[in-house]
């Protein structure tokens, strides 16, 4: 999980800014979010230097999962250029993934 960056309340605006941007929102206690995990995990390698990965844990940094209205995790939000431009809540399998990913490289 090396290249997976934590967001937080400080760093976030910063992050998402500029670039693309794929963020995993979950919490350490959610089985769906464990069984995605690996997915995440591969697809950030997969396509290390051409987007950021990051997770927020829902329950550290509330604030942030209000504001981008998640209800359920894990949810998935895509931006480029600090504009979200698509969501995915729910686990979801690499080939969907890699194909919402292509949209933002």
């Amino acid at each position: 999980m090396s290249n997976i960056i934590t967001l937080t309340v400080e760093n976030y605006e910063t992050e998402i800014s500029s670039g693309s941007i794929v963020i995993d929102f979950f919490a350490n206690w959610c089985g769906p979010c464990k069984s995605f995990a690996p997915v995440f995990e591969e697809a950030a390698a997969r396509y290390e230097g051409k987007i950021k990965f990051a997770k927020i844990n829902v329950d550290e940094q509330r604030d942030l999962a209000l504001k981008n209205k998640v209800m359920s995790i894990p949810t998935l939000l895509f931006f480029k250029d600090g504009e979200q431009v698509d969501r995915v809540t729910g686990v979801t399998d690499q080939a969907t993934l890699s194909k919402k990913l292509d949209l933002i490289v």
